[in-house]
């Protein structure tokens, strides 16, 4: 596998060209301007190439907004992908995605982080950091006792909260049906379906047996239930029944499938864009926030580096079948009982683009249910940029094919990754 050495960009100034009345580029004027015409380039460079472009969501709930500013990034430089894989907070924002025309599409997404987005009790712009966490605490609680509007609330006089038994589809301390409301609203889901659209898979865990389960536009049609299905995260949420079985949340199982891209079939040359919400890698805790912080964070982080060496040591039994078959005499090859051997062979390169949301200074145990309208702005804006600098620095790469069958262009932070060697 080859990991791709990345950088952040450095701000650069242009050189004075303008007249004297013209006002002086700033820093960071160069740097939109820098990472624009990087972006433009690698547009350019997939218009010839036309690979296969795959976009993969992790869940998060409120972290989704980072996201939404990943997708604007890619939008606003034309590089739509063809195919959108999400889990959770993840199948929300791919079901709109792909569920809308180009035209609508990022506007209706920013509605549903409009309509979910929670008035701050206090100006964000106005206090330091330190102080953003009491707004974090306000927005956690009202969160917990009044839902959050379009989304979900909590069910009056509950027997479920008192231990009693209720339907498997009441068993929950909080009703989705705003979410439902508010999905069918902003998703066409004809669009959605239409024969040669952007395909969307959306995942879910079977309840009865813990088996995971793709609901894939390119075989079945897709409704509101199977993206309802994909976010159902106990015991919050109830579970959603789809076709006479029980679904809850598919990161319960995996949280970003990567998988889902890295084993389909027919396999072909993608560039994956895989956008993840919570941390793997961090420092040793040393308070009851943090250990719930982390907890959190590594129940909920991205497993795909296992899917990635897996992925890795198939590549190389392809390289050998490959090998293996150019040695074949002319009339071994065309024998029809070793066309598998060709097929196995087939040299594709899928180019891994990691994105990581930090959000360090609102890095509480209760990010994920922090919907205030300040913390969500933030994240939007975070993912845009990132996507940014992910364009930039990949421009001169992305588009190379590799022996290992997979690269890694990864994004994270270098303070975010920690050896467990």
């Amino acid at each position: 596998m080859a990991v791709k050495p990345q950088r952040n960009p450095s701000s650069r100034s242009s050189k004075a060209t303008a007249s004297a009345k013209s006002p002086p580029v700033t820093d960071k004027q160069a740097r939109i301007r820098t990472e624009t015409q990087a972006a433009k380039s690698l547009v350019a460079k997939a218009a010839i190439a036309k690979p296969h472009v795959a976009l993969v969501l992790q869940g998060g709930g409120a972290l989704g907004a980072y996201q939404a500013g990943v997708y604007q990034a890619l939008h606003e430089h034309n590089l739509t992908p063809d195919w959108v894989v999400g889990t959770s907070i993840g199948a929300i924002n791919a079901a709109i995605i792909a569920g809308n025309p180009r035209e609508t599409r990022l506007a209706r997404l920013r509605e549903f982080w409009d309509r979910v987005g929670q008035a701050d009790a206090i100006d964000m712009s106005k206090v330091p950091d330190i102080s953003r966490q009491l707004n974090i605490w306000l927005a956690t609680m009202e969160t917990y006792t009044r839902g959050v509007p379009g989304f979900f609330a909590p069910r009056a006089a509950n027997p479920f909260a008192l231990g009693m038994h209720v339907t498997p589809e009441d068993a929950s301390f909080y009703d989705t049906a705003g979410l439902a409301g508010t999905l069918n609203e902003l998703i066409d889901f004809d669009y959605l379906n239409a024969s040669g659209g952007m395909r969307l898979t959306v995942s879910a865990m079977k309840v009865i047996c813990g088996s995971l389960v793709n609901f894939d536009s390119r075989r079945r049609r897709i409704g509101v239930e199977h993206i309802m299905a994909s976010g159902a995260l106990p015991p919050g949420f109830p579970a959603v029944r789809v076709d006479g079985d029980l679904y809850w949340d598919g990161g319960m199982y995996s949280n970003t499938p990567l998988e889902t891209v890295l084993e389909d079939e027919p396999r072909r040359d993608t560039i994956c864009v895989m956008v993840d919400l919570w941390l793997a890698d961090g420092a040793e805790p040393t308070s009851l926030e943090e250990v719930q912080t982390r907890q959190k964070d590594v129940t909920f982080a991205s497993r795909s580096q296992a899917h990635i060496d897996s992925y890795l040591r198939t590549s190389k039994l392809r390289s050998a079948a490959r090998a293996l078959y150019a040695r074949l005499p002319p009339e071994l090859q065309d024998s029809h009982d070793l066309k598998d051997l060709k097929a196995l062979g087939k040299a594709t390169t899928i180019h891994v683009v990691r994105l990581q949301y930090t959000g360090r200074d609102w890095n509480m145990a209760s990010k994920d249910i922090n919907f205030s309208r300040g913390s969500i702005g933030w994240r939007w804006e975070q993912g845009y940029n990132d996507a940014l600098r992910a364009l930039e620095g990949c421009k001169e790469s992305l588009f190379e094919p590799d022996d290992s069958g997979i690269v890694i262009h990864d994004f994270r932070p270098a303070a975010d990754i920690v050896s467990c060697a």
